[in-house]
């Protein structure tokens, strides 16, 4: 029985050469995948390791954030952030979401040169915050103002008496759990809550008057819930240039001596994973590509609860009248 001893070294030869093949295509792309990964856990570190401007976006019903806090502690420690731009398109929010951010970003304002630009608008708390800026911008069109604050509350008790409920409740004392939905508010009730909103109110003027460098009877005239454009609130004081972003970045130079020709860089808290190592911001980025791709109709549907269910407390919001409710 003959063996074809050439024809066997050409197969040997041939499946040597075919797992070589399989073998380096294999290594060029994980290696691709691997650059991929990270590209997309480290570029972002990257660019805010060097010199640059640090944009904050406040977008958006305003809330509080305590990622938000933290990232801009993060930002002050940064020897990176030559500059700050707070970008506020925001009608406002909570009074203590915007309390809490005007305070982090006035702490944050110590140590960098801080600019606020408004662009489409920037009302009530979201105007709150741009108080905090040694310098605030706004379009010509934009839309501010809105200072006041505002308590809202519903009452079904003519809905209760029509479909026959009736609601009893034991307090300890009168005003507890006052204004409740399924009764007449009691005078008392109602001067309570007046002097909770007055108490606020009283707050966010004085902290205009401060900021804007006006006198208390002027900042309470333009506090009475007023909306204006950035073009008359420039006359009014309430901002100091007409302008963008372009605007904002021209004070940082020419005020404050920041370089020019830096980068801009967004800060925003889904960026916390800079902070952790870079195995663990491979594996992490890998993984929520999987999750987005498995899970991302189920995260779309959370759209479908708005925001401003889960508001409380006091808040300082403008309401487009088309977004209001109907009142007689």
């Amino acid at each position: 029985m003959s063996v074809d001893v050439e024809g066997l070294l050409d197969r040997r030869r041939l499946r040597r050469k075919v797992t070589f093949w399989r073998i380096l295509t294999f290594v060029v792309v994980a290696a691709g995948l691997i650059g991929a990964l990270i590209y997309v856990a480290g570029a972002p570190g990257l660019s805010k390791r060097s010199a640059h401007i640090a944009r904050i976006p406040i977008e958006g019903m305003i809330l509080d954030n305590r990622k938000t806090l933290r990232m801009i502690e993060r930002m002050g420690k940064s020897t990176a952030v030559k500059g700050v731009i707070i970008s506020i398109n925001s009608p406002g929010g909570s009074t203590t979401g915007g309390e809490g951010l005007y305070q982090a970003l006035r702490e944050l304002s110590e140590k960098k040169p801080v600019v606020a630009e408004i662009r489409t608008i920037g009302t009530s708390a979201g105007y709150m915050i741009a108080l905090a800026a040694d310098h605030i911008v706004a379009r010509y069109n934009t839309i501010t103002g809105s200072i006041g604050v505002l308590f809202q509350f519903g009452n079904i008790q003519q809905l209760l008496d029509t479909v026959g409920v009736k609601m009893e409740a034991i307090k300890s004392a009168p005003l507890k759990a006052e204004p409740d939905f399924y009764s007449q508010t009691t005078p008392e009730a109602r001067a309570m809550l007046q002097t909770l909103v007055s108490d606020s109110y009283d707050w966010f003027v004085a902290l205009v008057a401060e900021r804007r460098q006006l006198e208390p009877a002027k900042a309470k005239e333009l506090a009475d819930g007023r909306i204006l454009t950035g073009h008359r609130a420039q006359e009014e004081k309430l901002v100091d240039a007409i302008g963008g972003e372009d605007a904002a970045i021209k004070w940082l130079v020419e005020e404050k001596g920041v370089t020019k020709d830096l980068p801009v860089v967004t800060w925003t808290v889904n960026e916390n994973i800079d902070d952790l190592p870079f195995a663990a911001r491979v594996s992490r980025e890998f993984g929520k590509g999987i999750g987005t791709a498995l899970l991302g109709p189920m995260n779309d549907a959370k759209g479908l609860i708005p925001r401003g269910l889960t508001l409380d407390g006091l808040v300082s919001v403008w309401q487009a009248p088309e977004a209001a409710d109907n009142k007689p």
